[in-house]
């Protein structure tokens, strides 16, 4: 029997995409990222479409979509790149990949704690620039990470994982979330805050771990900013626009907030202005899940989502309202 065909946008790490071309016949663009028209076009071939998590995939896009693909089988948990309602719209299926990215992005979570609160940053510029004039230096003196109490903002798989992670530095945890946990809240010692306000104003760290989606949007806004306990971090490895940037970057100017650790940003690629500039901020290039295991992991994790929607219809991991 002839393989389906599997339209791919970008490389997958060599040992999931050897297990996809096992089962499957790959397309791939001639130009990475490709452009609207070459998918359209390699589409055409195929019998489901695997974009990545970098790729937007808007209405007008879905809208011109061949009407025999079926899936969109997207390599990321996040879903905010595909427009879900366009897809529900044509009858598409779209499906994640959640589980397997929770400890690699939970794990660059306390990372970040860590390089923001004790200033990494500053020292890393004074040694690269050859200005280090020994240990008993003032100007680097940062903040203690043990002991902090740590407000986290949704409690799901890997708010739970930076939680776990985070009472082995005797952190007082606090969470807000639509959904209150009692058996996490009694095995992990955790607060329920109701309010988010009131969360952002108990916490000398907040770490952000809800998807993004125009109730979630500037979440963190200059209005909510103020809440912030004065000196408090901000950590966001989930979302960008879960942001207002540009009102985050004052408050780190000001000195209201204490510091910043971000994995990820409102306009990716593109950093807010002035924030590249702050001393205060660490900042990473999206790495959450950038380990050759976890990479692997969503790889193989969207190929058994592609085997179960081949051979029954229904995915593992469904998220779109067709699911």
């Amino acid at each position: 029997m002839e393989k389906k065909k599997i339209l791919l946008t970008a490389p997958w790490p060599a040992a999931a995409l050897a297990a996809l071309k096992a089962d499957y016949t790959v397309l791939m663009p001639r130009e990475i990222p490709p452009g609207a028209k070459e998918i359209l076009e390699l589409l055409a071939q195929a019998d489901a479409f695997c974009p990545t998590f970098v790729d937007t995939i808007d209405s007008g896009l879905i809208a011109a979509m061949p009407d025999h693909i079926r899936l969109i089988a997207s390599f990321g948990v996040g879903v905010d790149h595909i427009d879900l309602e366009a897809a529900n719209e044509k009858g598409l299926i779209v499906t994640n990949t959640p589980g397997v990215v929770s400890e690699d992005t939970a794990d660059i979570t306390i990372g970040l704690m860590i390089a923001a609160l004790r200033g990494f940053y500053k020292g890393e510029k004074v040694l690269r620039a050859s200005q280090w004039q020994g240990a008993w230096n003032s100007t680097l003196l940062g903040t203690k990470v043990s002991g902090k109490t740590l407000g986290i903002v949704g409690l799901g798989r890997i708010g739970e994982m930076v939680a776990r992670r985070a009472k082995a530095f005797d952190m007082e945890l606090l969470y807000f979330s639509r959904t209150r946990k009692p058996a996490l809240e009694d095995a992990l010692g955790i607060r329920h805050v109701p309010r988010l306000e009131d969360l952002l104003a108990a916490a000398d760290i907040i770490s952000l771990h809800v998807p993004l989606s125009p109730e979630t949007r500037h979440l963190i806004n200059a209005k909510n900013l103020g809440h912030f306990k004065p000196g408090a971090f901000l950590i966001n490895t989930s979302r960008g626009g879960l942001v207002d940037e540009a009102a985050l970057v004052s408050a780190l100017k000001t000195g209201r907030l204490g510091g910043a650790g971000l994995d990820v940003y409102e306009y990716e690629p593109k950093l807010a202005a002035g924030l590249a500039g702050l001393e205060n901020v660490t900042i990473l290039p999206h790495l959450g899940t950038a380990t050759r295991e976890t990479r692997t992991a969503m790889g193989l994790r969207v190929k058994a989502n592609l085997d179960a929607f081949f051979k029954t219809g229904k995915p593992l991991d469904g998220v779109g309202l067709q699911s």
